[in-house]
């Protein structure tokens, strides 16, 4: 691993305690990251192909180790463009497909420049799926659903994310991010 490498991990750990967990963006991050169940994969690979191998390997390990809850693939070196980004979900998607592996695992997606549809690029409900590098998190199916079925009103989750987000503001959001990244 290069200090860069190095770099991106501390600052993915940072971003994950410190601003989803903090932010209560994820009601579920706070306990796999209180059990250590979190697996941090930062990658170098350049080219999307490449990038798909890492992810049905990162998944088969998935599949071999129980006691990996969920894995967020990093890859800062990759689809920083976040169109490219976008697209290349539906080959990640296809991935798990060809695998036989969609219903088992599924893809959510963080980039730095995240937007979501029918929003402008400055909103600040854009930060709950902004992150300080390109990655890719790998969920369990049946964990998530059991997450959901027991999370009381999952429903208010995302209404909520943007009031929290938007009472804070993009500005103080981004500052937030950029943080993370500098010290």
């Amino acid at each position: 691993m290069t200090i860069r490498d190095s770099n991106v991990l501390l600052h993915t750990r940072r971003w994950v305690e410190q601003f989803v967990v903090a932010q209560q963006l994820c009601p579920f991050a706070r306990r796999e990251v209180e059990r250590d169940s979190i697996r941090y994969c930062v990658t170098a690979v350049t080219e999307p192909f490449a990038l798909l191998d890492v992810l049905r390997a990162e998944c088969q390990l998935l599949e071999e180790d129980a006691s990996i809850e969920t894995t967020l693939i990093i890859h800062p070196r990759l689809l920083t463009d976040f169109l490219a980004y976008n697209d290349f979900l539906d080959s990640a998607d296809q991935l798990l497909e060809s695998l036989n592996l969609a219903g088992v695992f599924q893809i959510a997606s963080f980039h730095p420049n995240y937007q979501f549809a029918g929003t402008s690029p400055d909103d600040a409900e854009n930060y709950s799926n902004r992150s300080p590098y390109p990655m890719l998190h790998i969920l369990r199916e049946d964990s998530l659903t059991q997450a959901i079925d027991s999370y009381p009103d999952i429903d208010a989750v995302p209404e909520r994310n943007i009031q929290r987000l938007n009472t804070l503001g993009a500005a103080t959001l981004a500052q937030q991010l950029e943080a993370l990244r500098s010290r």
